[in-house]
């Protein structure tokens, strides 16, 4: 059996997973184990990673998202935040699931070493908290700008709550669509 250095830990949203480190403390410090693909597949989860991006964000307020992907490059995350602290929110984008359009937000820091298990089908982003925060995304399929999406950050059907006031955000987020009327063609 495998020893679990990690902790799993169901949302009220099938699929996103709450994965929290499980440290093993002696004079030196700790250790932790923050991946194993034993541990993704003993809990039902896609332990894939085929590309792995870094995000360093200089404001508090910055927005990221709503990304996803569609189609073949549609993927899975697993995000950390390595430094700073992020507000971050998956949406369900599935269209037959029974949580469709609903979301889930955790705050994942530095100081927690918490992440974020993203199944596919969701829009993911986050903001930041803290000025000079970092994070990584561990995903399971290779960036295709060609079947990049999004959905508008501020989308009033999606009821999405930013803790700080926004105080930067692409043109690129702040112009996707909004959902209503493409709520079964997002994955599309």
């Amino acid at each position: 059996m495998l020893s679990s250095l990690t902790r799993f830990t169901e949302t009220e949203i099938a699929g996103v997973v709450i994965v929290d480190l499980e440290p093993v403390e002696d004079d030196r410090g700790w250790f932790a184990r923050s991946y194993c693909r034993d541990e993704f597949l003993a809990h039902g989860l896609d332990p894939t990673i085929v590309q792995c991006n870094v995000s360093v964000n200089r404001h508090s307020g910055t927005i990221r998202g709503m990304h996803y992907q569609i189609g073949a490059h549609a993927e899975t995350k697993l995000v950390r935040c390595v430094r700073g602290t992020v507000h971050d929110i998956v949406v369900d984008l599935r269209p037959d699931s029974a949580t469709l359009l609903e979301h889930v937000a955790v705050e994942l820091s530095g100081a927690t070493h918490r992440a974020l298990y993203i199944p596919t089908g969701f829009a993911h982003g986050f903001q930041t908290l803290v000025d000079d925060t970092e994070v990584e995304y561990n995903m399971g399929s290779s960036y295709e700008k060609e079947a990049g999406r999004g959905v508008r950050f501020d989308d009033p059907a999606l009821g999405l709550r930013w803790p700080r006031p926004v105080t930067t955000v692409s043109d690129r987020d702040a112009s996707w669509p909004d959902v209503e009327g493409r709520t079964r063609t997002l994955l599309d």
